[in-house]
């Protein structure tokens, strides 16, 4: 394909090439020539024009495809607009003699098609530079047009619409030929030409104003006549020209002389609606032809018409603007209501007319007002519809008035009025639905009076009426959830006023029933209490009905509404309810049989109506309780359920002859009684009906097979037995639309009703199926066969084998033996329960049975399969598919797939080709196992020829798709036919015409299919595949031309697949454009930019595929496109401004598809999330703009943004944006609370926000705000507290003020709260109120103790002390007023959530009336609250009982308030009267007992959506409570408490790998084990004072291991916390495991520095380690000695890296410490122990010592350092006989000496200190071998050093520590040597001495060092003068060499005293200096 990427047709290779190639070849050079000529320059161009014009020219006559004439024409037409026009002329004529000629064969078709094609594309490029031939062009192709046939008819058609585009005002002498051809094409048989037509109307209509002015009325009438037959798309597209030569008529300003002027007439609004209207109600017979049947009132619009003209309005209004609209809405909208009025009776005739009229208003209603208007714009548009409901309302009262009962109720304004007032109050609905909370002053405003006037027509006298009031108020209860409880009462209460009003009772109960079906979308819920009093009321209705029979039928049937509807509730309200429901539901039928014979021999016809009205409702009320409360249905709840089923099934059998006896007027009520039986057994497992299976399948036949039914409503029954992908095929009509509301009642066939809320009252508290709008049930004779056919799958599964054999047959005889349209309906019903049955076997893994079942099975199906129903083909082949799924039997299947064979190679119909192929493929899709290659080679072969075969586009399409579903099911078994299959697809695309839309779609699902099944292969670079991705990518590029926009969806899903698996080969830039352009195509319409949702749909799935790998490439790509685009694209989403992710925003706004707006938020968040960075001011900007509806890029540059966005969403109507704002709030604070104000040093940057914040909050703490509104402002105002970015007491007080008035309003507890919602809500708010509470009194504790740290180390700063507003305690001071009110109401919350998550089997336990904070029957709504708080209340109850110190301090609390119950609950009940009062002692311990067992309840089983905040919380309350010694002795006494502790403690170290909550639980570890020896030392102590003079071996052992020294796991405190000490150190140190390195013994490993968190947590873990002796007995401490000595040194020995500077690691530093610890403990010196321990400790200090030895050769690099201090540690910490063995001593003293022979000046330095401290142990047997050994080489070493003289502080500081060790060794010496040692020291120290020039000219170092020495010389002169004097004496050299330095010394000192007399004292720091040398 490359050699076909030339300016040139490269004609050598394009001769050498097969047909197919030549087409693929032709297309893609053209393609590549397209975007060529673009860049190519103008004077290359000119160069190679001839040629190039030669070459497009000869392109004509060789039959070019449809999309090969596009590109063809475009190429001519941009060649021509860049090079020279000469010659353009000479084409022109070229073209328009190949439409004159003669030639009418089908082959030289293309050929003429092209030519016209070419002429429009010519026109279009170069417009008025064709001025003067234009008129014989247009002439000419009128002429051809004559005796065009369809598709010529359709070219010629879009070429005019391109010609009148190009030459714009100059074609006017043509206007009137042109608009005479579109006229009769507008009335087209064919549709695609009726689509051209539009479009070419709407190009003529810019420029002849004739269509908008005096030939208006024709254009409107031809328009109506055009939607006469029409699919969707004409629709569209002459709804779109009406529409817009409506408006125009308008809006324009008449051009030219003032004489035309007057001639034409501006239309007024009022006209143009009339115009609309007539066509609306009266379709295409025109305005004056209302001929006779017209008068009779015998004709109907036909549906189609008047959804086309739906449309019209939809686009006329949409096209004058939300502006126009809001002007002239009260016109409009009265208009529109006027539509369905009774002044039109032709409208409204009947009830499915009123229904369909009634849904096109409610569309008109809902695009104008919901895709036009602005919130304010829709609150003024609101007010109008009051207005008419006002109006409608006084009508109706005037009739009720006068007149009695009978003319009131038949009255036609009664009637006139109803369809209006439902329109008018379901868009009332859906606005506020829409508006949400931003509808509040809406609804306070009383001069509209909105909720007064939807109330005042609750009663009306239609059943309508009274719905769409009831669902009316639905919508503003979801909208509003703070008026659902006070609307709810208003009805309760206006229900019982007025129980003697028919219509009252209907129209409050429908009311009530509606608000129930809203609480389900409201969070916040409904008071409890409301369940019992409807539950009340629907029983005393039930029980009146009989009393009154002019009520009766109402009562009954409210009664069973309400409580229907009140099972929605769920399982919380309904348990409470469910016994008097049973008894309900057994008392509605006969007990028996036998009573209901007798029950049929009485009565008259209005008593069976009410009785089967009221086992209807009864049956619905079940329905709902099994529905919505499937917690409840225990086996006992089901078996108390059965009883009364048998006697309804019984009277389901008897209704026919209940019918025979008592007439037709019971038609309608039995229909409604089956459908109600069948909707429950569907839902009931089939078992609880098992004994009535036979009569209900007899039964059911006889429903699907009854001769009464007229309608065959196969749209609405058989899609759910389809495929879904398999209706694409099917009408357009199938799928989802924007239009789907509307277009419904076409799908549905003339005779049917579209759906309604009066044809099944019960649905009004149920979800509707498709989103928010009103539900919409079909008409009860519909309904009840889609339920019959439901349950006839369910029951014919379950009935024995030879039951199920005789219905078939019997079905099977009942379709032979009917004629004509009856035969049609009966099949319908048979093929979809058979459907239905066979669905259900295969979903249940069922079998069909025996052999002879499948005879009748195959039958019926491949009857169907023969069916000119196409959606019962469809249906057919999915039952085919399925019967092979359940007969599970290879041979079966192939003997199916070989009838589909030899049926497709006879047939010739189209019904049996299509029918089959599809049968074909669902075989395919169900058992992909049948795919051998030689049945698939079959398949395929037979799939090829039918998709070829051009007359007929239906086989093609059934074909197409049938291969792509073999295509995905085959897999890599169908890599063999790839090739041949593109070609095909490729050739197919080429050549089928675009009026075959339905073709092109099934093309690009198989290339969809060819391109999954290649998946990532596509990205090779072999021939054979880059050859096919080419093919691939040129079917993209054909499809995406297409005009059709369904075909276009699958171009741009195909290219998603390749950018997918491909993304290096897709062209990024031209797709994002492509998408681009379509997604803000013309977007003036109402919420469409490409009118066709499926399309947008896979715009946005795309896109959302693209940002997630280059957000920012699509980005840019989108702004280039805008910036390249003419202006006229998007006109109201301006890309070039505000981005593609702007226009995104605005797309939000208009769209209504939730899975579109989904990925709309999708792609979206994924473009914020890659570039949010980068373009931050952008993004911000963006998201101010939507909330106000107002560089570096960082977020703190844009912090005032962020605060003013999140204060106005805060503050705003909407209380979804106010939670927002108040999120984005909390997120501002917790992320910038610690960002330094960079203008001021000392403060944060969010102090100077602090008004803001307040402002922000403020209002979320009013009486009126709901309760999730004020609990997420507390978790705001505790944040803000706790930031502590203010630090100012005045300003804190405001924010904690807001917490003190809502802790006021909650004091009272559950009782006082608002009752507006769901007591629930109460507890969220009073727990939100105390977790807040509890967050600031964390943090005020947390900020004293650290304040107290710090008064510790330093001095406090006197300006603080002075600044009294602020104080460190002043937080603490400001929460301690509250604390007793705190403390109560947290240790109250705190033991409700110990109630609350005790097991189920406590339940019987639990108090009857609830707790302190939730009533009972709230529970469990209850429990998430409390889950969300519990774990920072637990934290600050603990830290106030720690304050506390647990001591009851005032004698008030401890006894009467503990006693008496504060709140319902109280903490440690008993009550005053009479009860125990609990000692203070008892109520600490139940305190303790809370927080423990809430603790350990919660840390031992983790569940995964326990937060890190609340597991932390937990284990710091844990700590707080082990601060204080009283808890502790509790733990310490119960070991089993301890013990359950730790594991538990173990588990959460196991569980969760976070380093902070595992410190967290190594410190509560710790405590635990200072509270053992705390208790151990308390033991010992108290029997040493008891035994007083006893002997001490006489004294029991205290300590675990008591006298054997054993301990016991699981009984051992110790050995679990080894345990745990073990998992931490083997966690971070592997190493430490014998098991993982194979050998206890030393190894050689590398040490490592471990992870900041690693070391704390090793350190943490030493710790313990080194307490636990001192928990044990000797015996037990002997035990575990070996385990932490083994644990200890191992850390050492890892952890002992070299660090710089001879620092030691954290970890080293910890195991020395705990070394140290271990070795001096008490027990090393017991005398039961002393032996023992002394072998371990030697055998440890041999392990650290072969630590240092090489092992295996290999040498370790340890830290000589750390092993050698460890080394010290041991001869320091022991007792001399551990290290004073002579083989240790031996090899100790060796390390000391190899260690100071390193050349490492730090090792040498940290080696004097530590032999400092070895020569100064007291005992000189440790001491003495260590100084004999080591003085010689230490004195040599500075003898080393005085001669080579030091050159830098670090072997001046070695020095220093050297003359330090060997001034100890004087210190220590005896008398006889002292005179020695001194006498080596001097002579070393006086050569450091320097004369006064030296002393000038010496370096920094040698300075130091004269100082050093002479200070020291100073100071052992007097001490040893005797032999100091005898030194000197002896070397007068050195005597000389002192005096002079002392000389000099005291000159300089007086030198400084007089140059520094302002100084106070400056030999203070000197001798300060010399002392800390010295000690």
């Amino acid at each position: 394909m490359e050699l076909a990427h030339n300016l040139l047709l490269n004609e050598e290779v394009y001769n050498q090439l097969g047909e197919v190639q030549k087409a693929e070849f032709i297309f893609d050079w053209l393609s590549y020539l397209e975007k060529l000529l673009l860049a190519t320059s103008r004077s290359d161009v000119k160069e190679k024009q001839k040629t190039l014009v030669e070459q497009l020219l000869s392109l004509l006559n060789s039959s070019p495809g449809p999309p090969t004439r596009k590109l063809l024409a475009k190429n001519l037409g941009v060649l021509y607009s860049i090079g020279d026009t000469f010659s353009v002329y000479e084409t022109i004529d070229k073209c328009n003699d190949l439409i004159r000629s003669k030639d009418d064969s089908p082959s030289y078709l293309p050929t003429k098609l092209a030519a016209v094609v070419c002429l429009g594309s010519l026109y279009r490029k170069l417009g008025r530079v064709l001025v003067n031939t234009f008129t014989d062009t247009v002439g000419n192709i009128l002429k051809a047009m004559k005796s065009a046939e369809s598709q010529g008819r359709y070219e010629i058609m879009l070429s005019l619409q391109n010609i009148l585009n190009g030459l714009g005002a100059a074609a006017t002498p043509c206007h009137r030929d042109v608009y005479k051809a579109a006229k009769s094409c507008l009335t087209d048989r064919s549709m695609s030409v009726r689509c051209a037509a539009a479009k070419c109307l709407l190009e003529l209509q810019k420029e002849a104003i004739f269509m908008w002015s005096t030939d208006l009325d024709s254009v409107a009438t031809l328009c109506f006549k055009s939607f006469e037959g029409s699919n969707y798309d004409v629709r569209i597209s002459v709804s779109k020209l009406l529409g817009t030569v409506l408006a125009k008529a308008i809006i324009s300003k008449h051009p030219g002389s003032a004489v035309s002027r007057q001639s034409i007439r501006r239309l007024s609004l009022e006209e143009v609606l009339e115009l609309l209207g007539t066509g609306f109600l009266r379709g295409s017979s025109g305005f004056l032809r209302a001929s006779g049947d017209m008068l009779k009132g015998t004709s109907s619009v036909s549906r189609d018409v008047r959804v086309g003209v739906t449309q019209a309005y939809v686009v006329f209004v949409s096209t004058l603007g939300g502006t126009w609209l809001e002007k002239n809405f009260a016109a409009f909208l009265s208009h529109v209501l006027s539509l369905v009025s009774q002044s039109h009776p032709k409208a409204t005739q009947t009830q499915t007319d009123a229904v369909c009229g009634r849904r096109c208003v409610s569309f008109i209603l809902r695009a104008a007002i919901g895709g036009l208007l602005g919130e304010k714009a829709q609150i003024a548009a609101a007010k109008d519809i009051c207005q008419a409901i006002w109006k409608l309302k006084k009508v109706v009262d005037a009739v009720m008035n006068k007149g009695n009962v009978e003319t009131r109720v038949g009255s036609t304004d009664v009637m006139a009025s109803q369809h209006m007032l439902v329109c008018a109050l379901q868009e009332l609905g859906n606005l506020i639905y829409s508006l949400g909370t931003t509808a509040a002053p809406l609804l306070q405003d009383s001069s509209a009076g909105l909720l007064d006037s939807i109330i005042s027509v609750i009663q009306h006298p239609s059943i309508a009426v009274r719905l769409a009031a009831a669902w009316c108020l639905h919508c503003i209860a979801v909208a509003l959830p703070s008026y659902l409880t006070p609307l709810l009462d208003r009805c309760l209460e206006r229900l019982t006023v007025l129980k003697s009003s028919p219509e009252a009772v209907t129209g409050f109960s429908f009311a009530v029933a509606a608000l129930l079906g809203a609480v389900k979308h409201c969070p916040l819920g409904i008071p409890h209490g409301k369940g019992k009093i409807i539950m009340t009321l629907a029983e005393d209705l039930l029980c009146s009905a009989v009393q009154n029979s002019r009520l009766s039928a109402q009562r009954t049937q409210s009664g069973w509404l309400l409580i229907a509807a009140l099972m929605t509730l769920g399982p919380a309200v309904v348990s409470h309810h469910l016994a008097r429901l049973l008894l309900l539901w057994k008392c509605v039928f006969p007990l028996s049989p036998k009573d209901l014979e007798t029950e049929k021999s009485r009565g008259d016809s209005f008593t069976w109506q009410v009785t089967l009205e009221g086992r209807a409702g009864a049956l619905c009320a079940i329905k709902s309780f099994v529905s919505h409360c499937g917690d409840l249905l225990t086996e006992e709840v089901i078996q108390r359920l059965l009883p009364p089923l048998p006697c309804a099934v019984d009277l389901l059998i008897q209704l026919s002859s209940v019918l025979r006896t008592y007439g037709s007027t019971l038609k309608t009520p039995s229909v409604v009684y089956k459908q109600r039986l069948y909707e429950l057994l569907i839902l009931l497992p089939p078992e609880t009906y098992e004994g009535n299976l036979c009569a209900l399948l007899k039964e059911l036949a006889a429903d699907l097979t009854a001769s009464d039914i007229q309608v065959a409503a196969s749209a609405f029954l058989l899609p759910p037995f389809c495929h879904r992908d398999d209706l694409v095929i099917l009408s357009p009509l199938l799928q989802e639309t924007d239009h789907r509301f509307i277009e419904e009642q076409l799908l549905l066939g003339n005779g049917i009703a579209c759906g309604s809320l009066e044809y099944d009252p019960y649905s009004i508290y149920e979800k509707d199926v498709e989103g928010n709008s009103v539900p919409k049930p079909l008409p009860p004779v519909l309904s009840v066969i889609s339920s019959a056919v439901k349950l006839f799958g369910v029951v014919c599964a379950h009935v024995g084998e030879a039951q199920r054999l005789f219905i078939l047959e019997q079905l099977l005889d009942s379709i032979k033996h009917t004629k004509g349209a009856r035969q049609q309906i009966v099949q319908l019903h048979v093929v979809s329960s058979l459907s239905s049955f066979l669905k259900y076997l295969a979903g249940s893994k069922g079998h069909l049975g025996p052999e002879e079942m499948r005879r009748p099975v195959l039958a019926l199906v491949m009857g169907a399969l023969e069916s000119p129903n196409p959606l019962l083909r469809c249906a057919a082949a999915e039952a085919w598919a399925r019967l092979a799924q359940v007969v599970d039997d290879g041979a079966f299947t192939a003997a199916l797939a070989q009838v589909s064979f030899d049926k497709l190679k006879l047939a010739r119909d189209v019904v049996t080709r299509t029918g089959y192929s599809l049968a074909l493929g669902s075989l395919h899709r169900y058992l992909g196992g049948i795919s051998s290659s030689q049945h698939l080679n079959s398949c395929v072969g037979i799939l090829f020829t039918l998709s070829q075969d051009s007359t007929s586009p239906d086989v093609q399409t059934w074909a197409l798709h049938s291969l792509s579903l073999i295509i995905d099911s085959a897999g890599p078994l169908y890599n063999m036919h790839v090739e041949p299959t593109l070609s095909l697809i490729i050739m197919l695309l080429l050549n089928v015409p675009p009026t075959h839309a339905e073709v092109h779609q099934s093309l690009g699902r198989c290339l969809n299919a060819l391109i999954t099944t290649l998946g990532p292969e596509l990205q090779g670079n072999s021939t054979s595949i880059s050859t096919l991705r080419t093919s691939c990518l040129l079917g993209c590029a054909v499809m995406q031309d297409n005009p059709d926009c369904l075909v276009q969806a699958q171009a741009i899903s195909c290219l998603q697949q390749l950018h997918m698996f491909a993304p290096r080969h897709v062209n990024l830039s031209s797709l994002v454009s492509c998408l681009c352009e379509i997604l803000l195509d013309n977007s003036v319409l109402v919420n469409l930019c490409s009118p066709y949702l499926l399309l947008r749909r896979a715009v946005l799935a795309c896109l959302r595929q693209l940002v997630q790998r280059e957000a920012a490439e699509v980005s840019e790509h989108a702004v280039m496109l805008a910036k390249d685009s003419r202006e006229e694209l998007t006109p109201d989403a301006n890309i070039r401004e505000v981005g593609l992710e702007g226009a995104l925003l605005t797309l939000l706004d208009k769209e209504t598809d939730q899975k579109l707006c989904h990925d709309i938020k999708e792609t979206l968040n994924h473009m914020l999330t890659s570039m949010a960075v980068d373009k931050l001011s952008f993004w911000l900007k963006l998201c101010k703009d939507v909330l106000a509806a107002s560089a570096d890029d960082f977020l703190v540059l844009h912090l005032a943004d962020l605060i003013r966005m999140a204060f106005m969403a805060a503050t705003d109507h909407s209380d979804q944006l106010r939670l927002s704002g108040l999120e984005t709030l909390l997120v501002v604070i917790r992320r910038f609370a610690s960002i330094p104000e960079p203008e001021f040093p000392g403060h944060v940057i969010l102090e100077q926000y602090q008004a803001n914040v307040g402002a922000a909050l403020r209002p979320a703490f009013t009486s009126e705000t709901p309760p999730d509104v004020t609990a997420k402002a507390c978790q705001v105002c505790s944040a803000w507290i706790a930031s502590g970015v203010v630090s100012d007491l005045n300003d804190l007080r405001r924010v904690h003020q807001l917490l003190v008035s809502s802790l006021t309003k909650i004091q009272a507890g559950k009782e006082a709260l608002s009752h507006l919602y769901n007591e629930s809500a109460s507890t969220m708010e009073i727990l939100a109120v105390l977790k807040a509470w509890a967050e600031v009194y964390i943090i005020a504790v947390e900020r004293h103790k650290s304040h107290r740290q710090a008064l510790k180390t330093t001095t406090y700063s006197e300006d603080c002390v002075r600044n009294e507003s602020y104080s460190p305690d002043g937080l603490l001071d400001l929460v301690h007023a509250d604390l007793g009110t705190l403390s109560r109401l947290w240790l109250a919350a705190l033991q409700d959530f110990a109630l609350l998550t005790l097991p189920s089997e406590f339940a019987s336990q639990l108090p009857v009336e609830g707790g302190a904070f939730y009533t009972s029957e709230t529970s469990e709504n209850a429990k998430l609250h409390y889950y969300n708080s519990w774990a920072l209340i637990l934290h600050a109850t603990a830290l106030w009982l720690t304050s506390t110190g647990f001591v009851v301090a005032d004698p008030d609390e401890g006894a009467s308030h503990l006693s008496r119950p504060v709140t319902p609950t109280s903490m440690c009940q008993g009550s005053s009267s009479g009860a125990t009062v609990k000692s203070p002692e008892d109520v600490c311990t139940d305190r303790f007992h809370l927080i423990l067992g809430i603790s350990v309840e919660f840390l031992c089983s983790l569940r995964s959506d326990a937060t890190m905040e609340s597991i932390t919380a937990c284990l710091h309350a844990l700590q707080a409570l082990l601060d204080v010694p009283w808890p502790r002795s509790k733990i310490g006494s119960d070991q089993d408490l301890g013990i359950e502790l730790l594991n538990v403690l173990h588990r959460v170290i196991l569980t969760r790998e976070s380093p902070s909550i595992q410190l967290a639980s190594l410190e509560v570890v710790r405590q635990i084990i200072c509270a053992a020896q705390e208790h151990v030392k308390e033991k010992r102590r108290s029997a040493e004072v008891d035994d007083g003079a006893a002997e001490k071996e006489t004294l029991p052992e205290f300590g675990e291991g008591k006298d054997t020294g054993g301990l016991v796991p699981g009984k051992s405190l110790v050995f679990a916390t080894l345990e745990l000490c073990v998992c931490i150190l083997v966690r971070q140190l592997p190493e430490l495991n014998p098991k993982l390195t194979g050998s206890p013994g030393v190894r050689a490993t590398k040490p490592q520095v471990l992870s900041e968190d690693g070391s704390r947590l090793v350190s943490a873990a030493l710790v313990i380690l080194s307490e636990l002796p001192a928990v044990c007995s000797p015996e037990g401490s002997i035990s575990i000695l070996p385990t932490i000595l083994y644990l200890t040194i191992g850390v050492l020995r890892e952890t002992a890296v070299k660090l710089p500077g001879g620092q030691l690691s954290s970890t080293v530093t910890a195991s020395l410490q705990a070394l140290k610890g271990i070795l001096s403990s008490p027990m090393a010196r017991a005398e039961k122990s002393h032996t023992a321990w002394t072998d371990l400790l030697r055998s440890a200090l041999t392990t650290i010592l072969d630590c240092w030895d090489p092992v295996d050769g290999t040498h370790q690099e340890l830290d000589e350092i750390s092993l050698l201090t460890a080394i010290t540690v041991f001869i320091l910490s022991t007792s001399p006989e551990v290290t004073t063995i002579p083989c240790l001593q031996k090899r100790c003293i060796e390390k000391f000496k190899a260690t100071l022979e390193i050349k490492d000046p730090v090792v040498q330095i940290k080696t004097y200190q530590l032999l400092l401290s070895v020569f100064q142990y007291p005992n000189p047997a440790v001491s003495y071998p260590y100084i004999y050994s080591l003085v010689s080489s230490i004195v040599e070493k500075l003898q080393e050093i005085d001669q080579r003289k030091p050159e830098d502080t670090t072997e001046l500081q070695i020095f220093q520590e050297g003359i330090k060790v060997l001034e100890a060794l004087v210190a220590i010496a005896e008398e006889q040597h002292r005179s020695q040692l001194v006498a080596c020291l001097l002579p070393i120290l006086i050569s450091f001495l320097l004369d006064d020039n030296a002393l000038g000219s010496a370096t920094a170092v040698m300075k130091n060092l004269h100082d050093f020495a002479l200070q020291n010389l100073m100071q052992i002169g007097p001490q040893y003068s005797s032999v100091f004097k005898n030194v000197m004496a002896s070397s007068p050299a050195l005597k000389a060499r002192l005096e002079a330095a002392i000389k000099g010394n005291q000159e300089n000192v007086k030198v400084k005293i007089s140059t520094s007399k302002h100084t106070k004292n400056p030999g203070k720091n000197a001798s300060i200096q010399l002392k800390t040398n010295f000690l």
